[in-house]
């Protein structure tokens, strides 16, 4: 299993969530956050009084799935996340070690049925 972490411009969930179902993701979370650094989008940036900083909204989506669904789910990501302008987000993959559906117990790829 892995666990998929893609960091979008907000304005782009709403595409990419819709283009995630069609693609069969299994399910994600979706969290608003606050990026600043390097990546900053100039033309749609907020100043922060509680950070001191510019900052640029986004949203971290995060999926876990079967090896073989992170290239088609991660693809589905970045063609629908993208602009092309500077500050589009970044895609992370890592491994899932183990997964424990609370409500039955089920535990590893068993979840995804």
């Amino acid at each position: 299993m892995k666990l998929i972490k893609a960091y979008i411009r907000i304005f782009m969930v709403d595409d990419v969530v819709h283009a995630l179902e069609g693609a069969g993701a299994p399910g994600l979370t979706a969290i608003e956050i606050r990026e600043m650094g390097r990546e900053v989008d100039k033309h749609d940036f907020k100043i922060s009084s509680e950070y001191g900083t510019t900052y640029t909204p986004m949203v971290k989506l995060e999926i876990v799935c079967r090896d073989e669904e992170v290239h088609r789910l991660v693809e589905t990501i970045q063609k629908n996340a993208q602009t092309g302008r500077k500050g589009d987000g970044l895609i992370f993959i890592s491994p899932v070690e183990e997964a424990v559906r609370i409500r039955t117990g089920e535990r590893g790829k068993s979840i995804f049925k």
